[in-house]
């Protein structure tokens, strides 16, 4: 399962822009090994020879990896792991288990289906319906992966047409 993102290069020594996801975070750490698709669908085993946080990302070396003109062939890149080796806390979701559960208003009215989730560092987001819903507790008023459903409170119009058909 995904558990993060490379963005691009840092600096000249080789070190790589990451985004981990919410519940992969604590899998980056020295010495750690992940699986790792390159942009091209080639898989690989790496080791993290050294992770530093910097303004919110995470900043990782692969080992064997000294400089910028290696670490450019790792942009676009994706970390994978066994599921198995992520501890969630409470009212923390795997990707894989909020993809296909229904979004539910308050009323119980269907809003769309859960098609992917994405990462960003703000938050992650929901989409439904080709548009992102944040998954922030403002929005979010229960999970219930046995059910498949998600119950959310939005704010007008960040599902036009759902909205719109109301009213």
């Amino acid at each position: 399962m995904p558990v993060g993102r490379i963005a691009g290069i840092f600096g000249l020594n080789g070190e790589l822009k990451c985004d981990p996801t919410s519940a992969g975070r604590t899998l980056f750490f020295k010495d750690a090994e992940l699986r790792l698709i390159d942009a091209g669908g080639a898989a690989r085993t790496v080791r993290l020879e050294t992770v530093r946080e910097h303004k919110g990302r995470l900043l990782v070396r692969l080992a064997g990896i000294a400089d910028a003109t290696a670490a450019e062939a790792f942009a676009g890149a994706t970390f994978y792991a066994d599921a198995t080796q992520i501890d969630l806390d409470e009212n923390e979701y795997l990707d894989r288990d909020l993809v296909g559960c229904t979004l539910y208003d308050d009323s119980g009215a269907s809003l769309g289906v859960v098609t992917a989730v994405q990462h960003f560092p703000t938050s992650d987001m929901l989409v439904v319906g080709g548009k992102l819903v944040p998954m922030i507790h403002q929005f979010i008023r229960s999970i219930d992966i046995a059910k498949r459903s998600v119950v959310v409170d939005l704010p007008l119009g960040l599902l036009d047409e759902t909205q719109a058909e109301e009213g």
